[in-house]
This record gives C-alpha cells, sequence and structure tokens, in this order.
C-alpha cells in the first residue's frame, strides 16, 4: 500500500467526508444527462452510474428497482427531489 504524505491523507479525509454531498450532486447531473442525451451506450453506462450512486446514497432498493424498471430521467428526478428535500427514508 502508498504511504501518503499528511496533505494527501488530509484530501482523502475530506472527500470521504463529504461523499454523501459529492453523491446527490453527481445524481443531479445524471438527471439533466439522462434528459439530454441521445439513446446509446452513454445513456446506458448514466443509468448504470445512477444505480450505483443511488445504491451508495442508500435509497431504498424497491425505489432503486423502480427507477432503473422505467428508465424515466423524471422520475429519477423526483428522488433526486426527495434526497435533496429529506424526505427520502434511506434504507
Amino acid at each position: 500500500m502508498k504511504d501518503y504524505s499528511a496533505y494527501q491523507k488530509k484530501v482523502i479525509s475530506r472527500f470521504y467526508d463529504n461523499r454523501d454531498q459529492i453523491d446527490e450532486q453527481r445524481l443531479g447531473e445524471l438527471v439533466t444527462s439522462l434528459y439530454l442525451g441521445k439513446p446509446g451506450k452513454a445513456q446506458e453506462k448514466n443509468w448504470a452510474a445512477a444505480k450505483e450512486v443511488m445504491e451508495r446514497l442508500e435509497v431504498p432498493a424497491s425505489r432503486i428497482a423502480h427507477v432503473m424498471e422505467r428508465r424515466d430521467a423524471s422520475i429519477l428526478a423526483e428522488v433526486v427531489k426527495d434526497i435533496n428535500s429529506g424526505t427520502l427514508r434511506r434504507s
């Protein structure tokens, strides 16, 4: 394992301390990409990334399954809205 400097350790620590906020922002960006993107490999990659981010944010599995089944950006936008408003119960 690589030895990190004190500065690098602080940067890494801050990243993980703020991971939830980073993931919330990323999910919002993915909604935009999914609304504006053209169907194809890039869209599939964005949906996979959205699923991964929702799992890290502890979105209930049933809700993730619903979003992934429908693959509708407006449904994903509702998840983002619920996360931002604090109404989403995490699993």
